[in-house]
C-alpha cells in the first residue's frame, strides 16, 4: 500500500537529517580546533519505484557522502615560533610507529628528545640539508636537533674591508715602522680572525699615504710565530692605488692571493687568509677616514641558542657564535583529491584510493604553499552558516515527521472502515 511507503518515506527522512545534525554539530563543536576543517552532508533520493502507466514513485532519500571541505582557515599569530601554518592546499607529514598521517595543525613542539612533535607526539617529518648548496637532499626523517646542539669551528679564510681614505692626509714623516706603526701611519682598523680551534686572534690592519692617489697597507697578526708572514716583526705589506675619481682600482698583494699566517698554539699550520680591500667600493674621498664595513668567515664553537623556521620551511639553527645554519626544511605533501581523505582524529588525516598518493615535496617548489611560522590555521567552520545550515534541517526532520503522522492518520482512517 502506498500509504505505507509513506512511512518508510518519511523514516528515510528523519535518518537522513538527524545524521545531518550530527555533522552541523560535529562542525560547530570543532569552531576552535587549529586546523580543523568542516564536513558537510550530501543527500540524494532513494531508487524510484515503477508503477502502472511508466511512472515512478520515489522511495525517500538516503546520505549520499559526508565531504570535507578543505578551503583555507584564517590564520591565528602567536608567540612560538615551533607553530606553523600552511598557505596554499598541502599538508604537514607526521608520523608514529603506526604510521604516516596528515595534518594542517600546526601547532608543534620539539619534545624532551628534541624531536618536533605535535602535541599527541607524532614526529614531524622534514628533509636533510645537504652542506655544499644549503638545499634539502630529499630524504624525508624526523626533524631531531640531537645532533645539532653545537657547530664545530671555522678558520678565517677571507678577510673583506669597504672604507674611505681621508685624500686631505699628508705622508707621515717617518718612515714606516712596525714597532712604531701607529706613529707612521694614518689610519687603522682590527677584527678578530680565527684558527682551526677557534681561538680568536687580532689582526690589525693599517693605511699609510705615500703618494697621491698611492697608499700602502700593512696587517699585523701579535699572535704570529715571530718570523713569519703577518707578525710584528713581519708584517704582510701590500699597496693601494685609486684613479682620479677617487675609487680604488687596485690592490697588491690580489685579494685573490692567500697570505698564509702562522699561528702560535699548536693549530694548523700555516693557515691561508686571503684580504680584501674592497677594490671597486673602497674610496679616497676628501673626508674622514672610516671603516664602511670589514667581515670575515671564521667563528669559534657556538652552542644552538634558538631555532626559527622561514617561509620555505626551512629550520633554522641560531647559535651563540652568530651563526645561522640551516638544519632541515620541512616536508609538505599534496594529494590529487583532498576531498578523498579520510579522517584519522586528532585533526589527522589517512590517504585512501580515493585521495591518491600523497607528492610529497618542500615550499621551496612553485605551487606547494608557504610555510608561515608564529601562526596556527584556524577551523574553517562558518558559524553563521552552521546554525542556518541547523535551522533547514530541523525543518526539514519535522516536515518528515509530519510525513509519518500524517501517512499514521491515513491508515488510521483505512481501519475506520470497519466500524
Amino acid at each position: 500500500m502506498s500509504v505505507t511507503s509513506a512511512l518508510y518515506t518519511g523514516i528515510s527522512g528523519l535518518n537522513a537529517n538527524g545524521e545531518a545534525m550530527s555533522v552541523i554539530g560535529n562542525n560547530i563543536s570543532n569552531v576552535n580546533t587549529i586546523g580543523f576543517k568542516q564536513g558537510r552532508m550530501l543527500f540524494s533520493d532513494v531508487l524510484s519505484s515503477t508503477i502502472s502507466g511508466g511512472s515512478q514513485i520515489g522511495r525517500g532519500v538516503q546520505i549520499q557522502t559526508v565531504e570535507n571541505q578543505f578551503t583555507q582557515g584564517s590564520f591565528e599569530s602567536t608567540e612560538s615560533g615551533t607553530d606553523l601554518a600552511v598557505q596554499g592546499d598541502s599538508f604537514f607529514v607526521v608520523q608514529n610507529d603506526n604510521g604516516r598521517y596528515y595534518t594542517r595543525a600546526g601547532a608543534f613542539t620539539f619534545d624532551k628528545d628534541k624531536t618536533l612533535v605535535n602535541p599527541e607526539g607524532y614526529q614531524v617529518q622534514g628533509y636533510g640539508i645537504i652542506p655544499s648548496s644549503g638545499l634539502a637532499d630529499g630524504v624525508m626523517k624526523p626533524i631531531d636537533l640531537t645532533t645539532f646542539a653545537t657547530t664545530p669551528p671555522k678558520q678565517t679564510s677571507a678577510v673583506d674591508m669597504v672604507l674611505n681614505l681621508d685624500s686631505t692626509q699628508s705622508t707621515p714623516a717617518l718612515p714606516w715602522n712596525p714597532a712604531n706603526p701607529v706613529a707612521t701611519s694614518n689610519f687603522s682598523t682590527s677584527l678578530s680572525v680565527y684558527d682551526s680551534q677557534g681561538n680568536a686572534h687580532t689582526a690589525t690592519v693599517y693605511f699609510r699615504k705615500t703618494a697621491a692617489n698611492a697608499w700602502d697597507w700593512h696587517a699585523i697578526l701579535p699572535d704570529a710565530q715571530a718570523g713569519t708572514p703577518g707578525s710584528s716583526t713581519t708584517p704582510l705589506d701590500g699597496t693601494l692605488t685609486f684613479d682620479a675619481t677617487g675609487a680604488l682600482t687596485g690592490q697588491t698583494p690580489l685579494a685573490s692571493a692567500a697570505q698564509n699566517i702562522t699561528f702560535t698554539g699548536g693549530v694548523t699550520a700555516p693557515q691561508p687568509i686571503l684580504f680584501g680591500m674592497g677594490v671597486g667600493a673602497t674610496t679616497q674621498y676628501a673626508s674622514p677616514s672610516i671603516v664602511s664595513s670589514q667581515t670575515q668567515d671564521g667563528y669559534y664553537q657556538g652552542t644552538l641558542t634558538k631555532v626559527t623556521i622561514d617561509d620555505k620551511g626551512y629550520v633554522n639553527g641560531v647559535y651563540s657564535n652568530g651563526e645561522l645554519k640551516k638544519l632541515y626544511q620541512v616536508a609538505l605533501a599534496k594529494f590529487a583529491s583532498t576531498t578523498g581523505l579520510s579522517k584519522a582524529g586528532g585533526t589527522l588525516f589517512e590517504e585512501t584510493l580515493d585521495s591518491g598518493q600523497p607528492l610529497f615535496s618542500n615550499a621551496s617548489t612553485p605551487g606547494v604553499g608557504k610555510v608561515l611560522a608564529n601562526s596556527l590555521e584556524q577551523s574553517n567552520v562558518d558559524m553563521a552558516a552552521q546554525f542556518v545550515k541547523m535551522i533547514t534541517t530541523q525543518r526539514g526532520y519535522s516536515a518528515n515527521s509530519k510525513t509519518i503522522t500524517t501517512a499514521d492518520e491515513m491508515l488510521q482512517e483505512v481501519l475506520n472502515l470497519k466500524r
